[in-house]
């Protein structure tokens, strides 16, 4: 199982960063250059426990479909979610908010195993991981950039 641990600073309230980071929609602005968009489930605003979205994004060249589900949540420190259906053997996000002087610190661990035993593992090794670990940072400079410009507002 590969795992990518991400620490993001974000000058803004951890309510906010929280409500940010399960927005579909930044979500989607964060993910636009994949194509991806929300298919089923919860696929506009603000995603809660027990709630699902399916993706479809184009990654590594190929169209790819993923369901996720939120699994766990305690507003405004922490939520997961974990993938139900797609191309991982499995994936588990887990978002963790601390209120800081200044701002929230964000961590993210992500946990994901690829299919096909060995193979799988070779893939991790080869471009998987870096590939999944640049698509978070982008994400989480989408969801810093958007945080920051909601606290500002306030």
């Amino acid at each position: 199982m590969a795992i990518i641990r991400l620490e993001t600073f974000i000058q803004a309230p951890v309510e906010i960063c929280f409500d940010v980071s399960r927005d579909i929609d930044v979500h989607i602005e964060s993910t636009k250059h994949t194509g991806e968009t929300a298919i089923a489930g919860t696929t506009t605003g603000l995603i809660g426990l027990g709630e699902s979205v399916t993706w479809r994004a184009k990654h590594l060249g190929i169209w790819q479909t993923l369901t996720t589900r939120i699994t766990a949540y305690n507003h405004p420190v922490y939520f997961v979610d974990e993938m139900t259906q797609g191309a991982f053997a499995s994936m588990k996000h887990e978002h963790i908010f601390e209120a800081k002087d200044s701002g929230t610190l964000v961590t993210d661990i992500f946990r994901f195993e690829s299919p096909l035993g060995i193979l799988g593992l070779f893939a991790n090794s080869l471009f998987l991981t870096r590939y999944m670990r640049t698509l978070l940072v982008h994400r989480n400079e989408v969801i810093k950039t958007e945080a920051e410009r909601q606290a500002a507002q306030i």
